[in-house]
């Protein structure tokens, strides 16, 4: 993609996708959007639907590659490096409802997804998407099942227009529940892990949790957080059992294809090897806050600007898939992804409070 020859119209792709990304921090700065809880990467991926149905027929082809690159590579980078918010001592700070909670809502919510999908007659990369980000952390996890499910951009952009349509509402709604006394039936540490297990994404997990306990006198603020982090650590075991079930569904459907008397090729299994690195960044982030002797991950040298640049390839990443998405593809697609998501989030609310209160009260 960087070759020689082409290596010039590529960097003016990639450059374009930067300079939108440029823009999308300047947005996210401004208070309405702050208020909002929108973070860069969900202003990314607007500017980019933007563009795509406004000057994107403008484009010269040749720097379409570019644009592929940062849906590819920089990707994967992000999710990477990514790795850098979370330590292994997050993990043992909540305790083991935390770890159960969350991994049954990721379980049932993928699984359950898929099913529905079905039922739905959603095409089943839409339906695993949706279902994925809903399930693990968001945007973040539908970009790093994009690469292992290798599907159109336009359904990427339509599972992560399903996560900030129901996890902006959750940010309002649980304050709401949590003031009008509909979550009385928790403890304070009950409400923290239903919240950090249930809602979409951390921005939407840390806006909630303020709202819900703005000093974090209480506990549900910074539990919520690490339970949420805990979700967005299953992000990397998910995308590997994903890529071997997927491996085996395109070796049916490939035998299924092909004349009989001949022989079906062999399907390659999809290793997602930045998973491996997410994880592996992790336990390097863990060694570093021990070597460091800080509380938090935020006071290891360099991790906020390490965190900064990651966010910035995220946003890439959702920018340039943005710009891969015209109205007309999401025409094509229909009203079914949002009925998916929104049996999903009744699936989280409810379900997520009565697991949640079950889970804590045994352990």
């Amino acid at each position: 993609m960087l070759e020689k020859g082409n290596r010039a119209n590529t960097l003016h792709g990639i450059l374009l996708i930067a300079l939108f990304s440029f823009a999308a921090f300047y947005i996210a700065g401004f208070p309405v959007i702050k208020r909002l809880s929108f973070s860069p990467l969900i202003v990314g991926i607007v500017l980019g639907m933007l563009y795509a149905n406004s000057l994107r027929n403008k484009l010269p082809e040749t720097w379409v590659p570019g644009i592929k690159f940062c849906t590819k590579q920089v990707l994967r980078w992000g999710i990477i490096l990514y790795g850098f918010r979370l330590t292994l001592a997050q993990v043992a700070a909540v305790g083991v409802p935390a770890v159960v909670v969350d991994l049954v809502v990721v379980t049932v919510t993928i699984l359950g997804g898929v099913l529905l999908g079905r039922l739905l007659k959603i095409d089943r990369d839409t339906a695993l998407m949706t279902s994925t980000g809903s399930a693990i952390c968001g945007a973040a996890a539908v970009l790093g099942a994009e690469p292992v499910v290798r599907c159109e951009g336009y359904k990427t952009a339509i599972a992560v227009s399903t996560v900030v349509i129901f996890g902006t509402l959750s940010m309002f709604l649980y304050p709401i529940m949590y003031r009008t006394g509909l979550l009385d039936g928790l403890s304070d540490t009950g409400v923290a892990i239903y919240t950090g297990s249930t809602l979409h994404e951390v921005a939407h997990v840390a806006g909630a949790g303020n709202a819900m306990d703005p000093t974090d006198s209480l506990g549900i603020a910074g539990t919520a957080t690490i339970t949420k982090m805990i979700r967005v650590m299953m992000l990397a075991p998910v995308l590997v059992v994903m890529s071997f079930a997927l491996a085996g569904r395109r070796r049916r459907e490939a035998a299924a294809a092909v004349a009989p008397g001949t022989k079906a090729e062999k399907s390659r299994i999809t290793i997602p090897w930045f998973a491996f690195g997410f994880i592996a960044v992790i336990c390097l982030n863990s060694l570093l806050q021990h070597w460091c002797g800080v509380e938090s991950v935020r006071q290891i040298p360099l991790n906020g600007t390490i965190e900064y640049i990651d966010t910035f390839l995220l946003t890439m990443a959702m920018t340039a898939l943005g710009t891969e998405t015209s109205l007309d593809k999401f025409r094509q697609a229909g009203a079914k992804p949002f009925v998916l998501a929104g049996l999903l989030y009744v699936w989280l609310v409810v379900g997520g409070y009565f697991l949640t209160k079950w889970v804590v009260g045994i352990c």
